[in-house]
């Protein structure tokens, strides 16, 4: 069992450190660029290419059915779902097998409404209860992989 953190722009890297050491499951910090990590031996960081989609590339090859991935990016979130992870947003929302479908979507008329110039707000400001449902998102998914 182990994490996965999409980390260039997550705001919950030390959300995933406490829970991970409470659960003794290592995580995997994969970026494009250097980031600090904790000096612990179940933190781990993977520096890809700057490369289009390095990172996601990188996370999807090595996402699977003992795996949790944290990421806000919706395509990614699909081929580790394809893979059998479980996968978070940073917000706490589980992706499933059963939304990602209307996820994408939703992020295609987005895109689309966006390139038609449309002015659209960005996504709601990151608080602190956010913060809390990951927290115990990410809990409860280590329990459930654990139990299986």
């Amino acid at each position: 069992m182990r994490i996965l953190v999409d980390a260039d722009a997550c705001p919950v890297k030390d959300e995933v450190y406490k829970v991970a050491w409470r659960r003794a499951v290592p995580v995997t910090i994969v970026a494009n660029s250097f980031i600090r990590i904790p000096d612990h031996p179940l933190i781990d960081r993977e520096v890809v290419s700057d490369g289009f989609d390095a990172a996601d590339d990188w996370i999807a090859e090595q996402a699977g059915p003992k795996t949790v991935v944290i990421t806000a990016d919706i395509l990614l979130a699909d081929r580790c779902l394809k893979a059998g992870a479980t996968v978070l947003s940073p917000t706490g929302k589980p992706f499933t097998l059963a939304s990602i479908g209307a996820a994408i979507a939703t992020r295609a008329i987005m895109a689309d409404l966006r390139a038609g110039g449309d002015q659209l707000g960005g996504p709601a400001p990151f608080a602190k209860a956010d913060r809390s449902r990951f927290l115990q998102s990410l809990d409860e998914a280590l329990v459930r992989l654990a139990r299986a």
